[in-house]
Protein backbone atom coordinates (compact mmCIF):
# COMPACT_ATOMS: atom_id res chain seq x y z
CA UNK A 1 0.00 0.00 0.00
CA UNK A 2 2.61 2.34 0.78
CA UNK A 3 3.81 2.56 -2.88
CA UNK A 4 0.08 3.46 -4.26
CA UNK A 5 -2.03 6.67 -4.17
CA UNK A 6 -4.53 4.79 -3.33
CA UNK A 7 -2.96 3.93 0.05
CA UNK A 8 -1.78 7.35 0.62
CA UNK A 9 -5.56 8.37 -0.21
CA UNK A 10 -6.55 5.96 2.39
CA UNK A 11 -4.26 7.02 4.96
CA UNK A 12 -4.89 10.32 4.19
CA UNK A 13 -8.96 10.10 4.79
CA UNK A 14 -8.56 8.13 7.56
CA UNK A 15 -5.99 10.35 8.99
CA UNK A 16 -7.91 13.83 8.93
CA UNK A 17 -11.19 11.81 9.79
CA UNK A 18 -9.00 10.56 13.20
CA UNK A 19 -7.39 13.59 14.02
CA UNK A 20 -10.35 16.16 13.51
CA UNK A 21 -12.52 13.76 15.70
CA UNK A 22 -9.93 13.63 18.61
CA UNK A 23 -9.02 17.39 17.95
CA UNK A 24 -12.13 18.69 18.38
CA UNK A 25 -13.28 16.45 21.40
CA UNK A 26 -9.96 17.54 23.07
CA UNK A 27 -11.28 21.15 22.63
CA UNK A 28 -14.39 20.47 24.27
CA UNK A 29 -13.04 18.74 27.17
CA UNK A 30 -10.38 21.09 27.95
CA UNK A 31 -13.05 23.95 26.67
CA UNK A 32 -11.21 25.29 24.35
CA UNK A 33 -12.99 28.43 22.73
CA UNK A 34 -13.20 27.71 18.72
CA UNK A 35 -11.42 31.00 17.74
CA UNK A 36 -7.91 28.79 19.17
CA UNK A 37 -9.19 25.52 18.00
CA UNK A 38 -10.54 25.71 14.71
CA UNK A 39 -7.29 27.44 13.16
CA UNK A 40 -5.21 25.19 15.03
CA UNK A 41 -6.88 22.00 14.21
CA UNK A 42 -7.03 23.11 10.85
CA UNK A 43 -3.22 23.68 10.77
CA UNK A 44 -2.27 19.98 11.50
CA UNK A 45 -4.86 18.85 8.83
CA UNK A 46 -2.64 20.89 6.71
CA UNK A 47 0.56 19.55 7.81
CA UNK A 48 -0.96 15.56 8.11
CA UNK A 49 -0.37 15.01 3.98
CA UNK A 50 3.02 16.29 4.35
CA UNK A 51 3.73 14.21 6.93
CA UNK A 52 2.69 10.99 5.63
CA UNK A 53 4.65 12.00 1.84
CA UNK A 54 7.71 10.23 2.85
CA UNK A 55 6.54 7.32 3.52
CA UNK A 56 4.86 6.29 -0.03
CA UNK A 57 8.44 6.10 -2.30
CA UNK A 58 6.14 6.54 -5.59
CA UNK A 59 4.36 9.74 -4.68
CA UNK A 60 7.28 11.34 -3.10
CA UNK A 61 9.42 11.30 -6.00
CA UNK A 62 6.98 13.26 -8.30
CA UNK A 63 8.74 15.83 -5.87
CA UNK A 64 12.28 15.44 -7.04
CA UNK A 65 14.22 18.39 -8.40
CA UNK A 66 13.04 21.48 -9.09
CA UNK A 67 9.27 21.49 -7.17
CA UNK A 68 10.86 20.52 -4.18
CA UNK A 69 11.94 23.70 -2.26
CA UNK A 70 8.25 24.88 -3.79
CA UNK A 71 6.95 22.44 -1.47
CA UNK A 72 8.67 22.74 1.52
CA UNK A 73 8.16 26.43 1.54
CA UNK A 74 4.39 25.54 0.92
CA UNK A 75 4.97 23.01 4.27
CA UNK A 76 6.46 25.68 6.11
CA UNK A 77 4.22 28.24 5.18
CA UNK A 78 0.52 27.19 5.00
CA UNK A 79 -0.04 25.41 9.02
CA UNK A 80 1.39 28.74 9.46
CA UNK A 81 -1.14 30.94 7.40
CA UNK A 82 -4.32 28.58 9.11
CA UNK A 83 -2.93 29.56 12.52
CA UNK A 84 -3.62 33.14 11.53
CA UNK A 85 -6.74 32.66 10.52
CA UNK A 86 -7.79 33.56 14.05
CA UNK A 87 -5.22 31.81 16.62
CA UNK A 88 -2.57 34.12 16.31
CA UNK A 89 -1.64 37.23 14.81
CA UNK A 90 0.25 37.11 11.50
CA UNK A 91 4.14 38.57 12.30
CA UNK A 92 5.55 39.24 8.49
CA UNK A 93 8.83 38.64 10.41
CA UNK A 94 7.68 35.19 11.62
CA UNK A 95 6.39 34.38 7.70
CA UNK A 96 10.07 35.29 6.38
CA UNK A 97 12.11 33.05 8.46
CA UNK A 98 9.43 30.13 8.09
CA UNK A 99 10.11 30.73 4.38
CA UNK A 100 13.82 31.24 4.90
CA UNK A 101 14.13 27.95 6.92
CA UNK A 102 12.58 25.94 4.03
CA UNK A 103 14.65 27.51 1.16
CA UNK A 104 17.57 26.95 3.65
CA UNK A 105 16.98 23.31 3.67
CA UNK A 106 15.83 23.13 0.05
CA UNK A 107 18.45 24.72 -1.50
CA UNK A 108 21.29 23.15 0.79
CA UNK A 109 22.16 20.36 -1.23
CA UNK A 110 21.75 22.45 -4.79
CA UNK A 111 24.45 24.85 -3.55
CA UNK A 112 26.64 22.67 -1.48
CA UNK A 113 28.71 19.21 -2.93
CA UNK A 114 27.63 16.11 -1.18
CA UNK A 115 30.56 15.73 1.38
CA UNK A 116 30.97 14.26 4.86
CA UNK A 117 31.48 18.16 6.14
CA UNK A 118 28.50 19.34 3.74
CA UNK A 119 26.53 16.40 5.57
CA UNK A 120 27.29 17.39 9.13
CA UNK A 121 26.68 20.76 8.48
CA UNK A 122 23.37 19.85 7.83
CA UNK A 123 22.56 18.06 10.75
CA UNK A 124 23.83 20.65 13.11
CA UNK A 125 21.43 23.38 11.45
CA UNK A 126 18.76 20.93 12.04
CA UNK A 127 19.90 20.78 15.40
CA UNK A 128 20.21 24.08 16.05
CA UNK A 129 16.85 25.20 14.74
CA UNK A 130 15.58 22.49 17.09
CA UNK A 131 17.16 23.13 19.95
CA UNK A 132 17.64 26.25 19.72
CA UNK A 133 13.65 26.70 19.82
CA UNK A 134 13.14 28.31 16.18
CA UNK A 135 9.60 28.16 16.02
CA UNK A 136 8.49 29.00 19.71
CA UNK A 137 8.15 32.90 19.20
CA UNK A 138 6.62 31.91 15.86
CA UNK A 139 3.63 29.70 17.31
CA UNK A 140 2.98 31.33 20.33
CA UNK A 141 0.53 29.31 22.57
CA UNK A 142 -2.47 31.21 21.41
CA UNK A 143 -4.82 29.41 24.69
CA UNK A 144 -3.99 27.18 27.39
CA UNK A 145 -3.43 23.80 26.26
CA UNK A 146 -3.34 24.60 22.88
CA UNK A 147 0.33 23.93 22.28
CA UNK A 148 0.64 25.10 18.60
CA UNK A 149 4.78 25.48 18.57
CA UNK A 150 4.80 21.52 18.05
CA UNK A 151 4.30 22.58 13.88
CA UNK A 152 7.40 24.02 13.79
CA UNK A 153 9.10 20.95 14.73
CA UNK A 154 6.74 19.19 12.86
CA UNK A 155 7.27 20.61 9.44
CA UNK A 156 10.89 21.13 10.45
CA UNK A 157 11.61 16.99 10.65
CA UNK A 158 9.23 16.57 7.40
CA UNK A 159 11.30 19.14 5.45
CA UNK A 160 14.55 17.30 6.71
CA UNK A 161 13.47 14.12 5.65
CA UNK A 162 12.34 14.67 1.86
CA UNK A 163 15.90 16.63 1.72
CA UNK A 164 17.86 13.99 2.91
CA UNK A 165 15.44 11.34 0.42
CA UNK A 166 15.18 13.31 -2.40
CA UNK A 167 18.23 15.36 -3.08
CA UNK A 168 20.80 14.23 -0.59
CA UNK A 169 19.82 10.78 -2.04
CA UNK A 170 20.08 8.40 1.28
CA UNK A 171 20.30 4.53 0.99
CA UNK A 172 16.99 3.01 2.02
CA UNK A 173 16.32 3.18 5.85
CA UNK A 174 13.41 1.15 5.83
CA UNK A 175 11.53 4.38 6.65
CA UNK A 176 7.69 4.00 7.34
CA UNK A 177 4.85 3.76 9.61
CA UNK A 178 4.00 0.25 9.89
CA UNK A 179 6.99 -2.64 11.48
CA UNK A 180 7.13 -5.58 10.32
CA UNK A 181 6.60 -8.98 12.42
CA UNK A 182 10.21 -9.09 12.01
CA UNK A 183 10.94 -5.27 13.16
CA UNK A 184 8.47 -6.44 16.07
CA UNK A 185 10.28 -9.58 17.00
CA UNK A 186 14.01 -7.62 17.09
CA UNK A 187 13.04 -4.69 18.44
CA UNK A 188 11.02 -6.08 21.36
CA UNK A 189 14.56 -8.11 21.99
CA UNK A 190 16.47 -5.09 22.32
CA UNK A 191 14.66 -3.31 24.22
CA UNK A 192 14.13 -6.47 26.80
CA UNK A 193 18.13 -6.37 26.68
CA UNK A 194 18.07 -2.64 27.23
CA UNK A 195 14.93 -2.87 30.20
CA UNK A 196 18.06 -4.08 33.05
CA UNK A 197 20.30 -1.63 32.08
CA UNK A 198 17.59 1.18 32.21
CA UNK A 199 16.29 0.06 35.65
CA UNK A 200 20.46 -0.17 36.86
CA UNK A 201 20.89 3.31 35.60
CA UNK A 202 17.44 4.93 36.36
CA UNK A 203 18.19 4.07 40.40
CA UNK A 204 21.81 4.76 40.54
CA UNK A 205 21.47 8.20 38.67
CA UNK A 206 17.87 8.80 40.56
CA UNK A 207 16.39 9.99 37.19
CA UNK A 208 12.98 9.02 37.85
CA UNK A 209 10.72 8.07 40.58
CA UNK A 210 8.11 5.19 40.06
CA UNK A 211 4.96 5.76 40.34
CA UNK A 212 1.31 4.22 39.96
CA UNK A 213 0.26 3.31 36.13
CA UNK A 214 -0.80 5.54 34.33
CA UNK A 215 -4.53 5.91 32.50
CA UNK A 216 -4.52 3.38 29.69
CA UNK A 217 -6.13 5.73 27.44
CA UNK A 218 -3.00 8.27 27.86
CA UNK A 219 -0.35 5.54 27.91
CA UNK A 220 -1.77 5.06 24.12
CA UNK A 221 -1.22 8.21 23.10
CA UNK A 222 2.06 8.31 24.35
CA UNK A 223 2.50 4.84 22.58
CA UNK A 224 1.17 6.43 19.23
CA UNK A 225 3.17 9.37 19.54
CA UNK A 226 6.60 7.71 19.97
CA UNK A 227 5.70 5.06 17.11
CA UNK A 228 4.81 7.66 14.34
CA UNK A 229 6.14 10.25 15.79
CA UNK A 230 8.86 11.17 18.42
CA UNK A 231 10.75 7.38 17.73
CA UNK A 232 10.05 7.26 14.36
CA UNK A 233 11.98 10.92 13.12
CA UNK A 234 14.56 10.00 15.66
CA UNK A 235 15.55 6.67 14.72
CA UNK A 236 15.54 8.34 11.06
CA UNK A 237 17.80 10.64 11.67
CA UNK A 238 19.75 9.15 14.07
CA UNK A 239 20.24 5.66 13.38
CA UNK A 240 19.20 5.59 9.58
CA UNK A 241 21.03 9.01 8.39
CA UNK A 242 24.29 9.24 11.11
CA UNK A 243 24.73 6.02 12.11
CA UNK A 244 24.51 5.49 8.11
CA UNK A 245 26.85 8.09 7.15
CA UNK A 246 29.92 7.19 10.19
CA UNK A 247 29.20 3.78 8.64
CA UNK A 248 30.39 5.08 5.27
CA UNK A 249 33.23 7.65 6.67
CA UNK A 250 34.54 5.28 9.25
CA UNK A 251 34.26 2.01 7.67
CA UNK A 252 33.48 0.36 11.06
CA UNK A 253 29.89 -0.85 11.85
CA UNK A 254 30.95 -0.98 15.64
CA UNK A 255 32.44 2.94 15.74
CA UNK A 256 29.10 3.78 13.98
CA UNK A 257 27.12 2.00 16.82
CA UNK A 258 29.70 3.55 19.44
CA UNK A 259 29.39 7.32 18.21
CA UNK A 260 26.05 7.23 17.16
CA UNK A 261 24.80 6.09 19.90
CA UNK A 262 27.12 9.07 22.13
CA UNK A 263 26.01 12.02 20.20
CA UNK A 264 22.00 10.63 20.46
CA UNK A 265 22.62 11.18 24.38
CA UNK A 266 24.27 14.51 24.01
CA UNK A 267 21.11 15.25 22.14
CA UNK A 268 19.07 14.84 24.82
CA UNK A 269 21.86 17.36 27.29
CA UNK A 270 18.42 19.47 26.68
CA UNK A 271 15.85 17.52 27.76
CA UNK A 272 13.89 19.12 31.08
CA UNK A 273 17.17 20.94 31.91
CA UNK A 274 20.16 21.69 30.47
CA UNK A 275 23.17 19.89 30.83
CA UNK A 276 20.91 17.34 31.68
CA UNK A 277 24.00 14.56 32.39
CA UNK A 278 21.96 12.02 33.20
CA UNK A 279 19.50 11.28 30.36
CA UNK A 280 22.71 11.18 28.38
CA UNK A 281 23.75 8.40 30.12
CA UNK A 282 20.48 6.58 29.93
CA UNK A 283 19.69 7.58 26.41
CA UNK A 284 23.03 7.08 25.33
CA UNK A 285 22.61 3.58 26.51
CA UNK A 286 19.39 3.32 24.46
CA UNK A 287 20.78 4.20 21.30
CA UNK A 288 23.26 1.63 21.54
CA UNK A 289 20.11 -0.90 21.39
CA UNK A 290 18.20 0.92 19.48
CA UNK A 291 21.29 0.74 16.91
CA UNK A 292 21.64 -2.28 17.49
CA UNK A 293 18.04 -3.37 16.59
CA UNK A 294 18.76 -1.07 13.24
CA UNK A 295 21.69 -3.59 12.61
CA UNK A 296 20.38 -6.84 13.16
CA UNK A 297 17.02 -5.52 11.08
CA UNK A 298 18.38 -3.83 8.13
CA UNK A 299 15.56 -0.87 9.53
CA UNK A 300 14.71 1.68 11.41
CA UNK A 301 11.71 0.44 11.83
CA UNK A 302 13.07 -2.10 14.55
CA UNK A 303 14.96 0.87 16.21
CA UNK A 304 11.42 2.42 16.29
CA UNK A 305 9.69 -0.14 18.25
CA UNK A 306 12.88 -0.36 20.95
CA UNK A 307 12.58 3.06 21.38
CA UNK A 308 8.47 3.13 21.17
CA UNK A 309 8.98 0.46 24.33
CA UNK A 310 11.02 2.23 26.43
CA UNK A 311 8.87 5.49 26.07
CA UNK A 312 5.90 3.35 27.04
CA UNK A 313 6.94 1.93 29.78
CA UNK A 314 9.11 5.34 31.45
CA UNK A 315 5.89 6.77 30.91
CA UNK A 316 3.93 4.20 32.55
CA UNK A 317 5.78 3.63 35.38
CA UNK A 318 7.82 6.58 36.03
CA UNK A 319 7.67 10.70 36.75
Amino acid sequence: MTNTSRGFRTALWIGWLLLSVIGLGFARWKGIPNWAAVPSLAAFLIVYPFYLLPAFPRIREQLAGAPLPGFLVACAALPYLACCAGAIHFELLSFVKLIALALALGLWYRVLPVHPVTDAGFLVMFAAVKLGRYGSAIYPTPYKGVQIFILSDLTLVIMSILVLMLERRIRETGYGFLPTRKDWRIGAKNFLYFLPFGIVLGFVLQAGKLVAPHDPLKLTGYVIGALFGTALAEEFLFRGVLQQWIEDWTWSRRTALILTSILFGAAHLWFRQFPNWKWWIIAGTLGWFCGRARNQAGSIRAAIVTHTMVIATWRAFLA
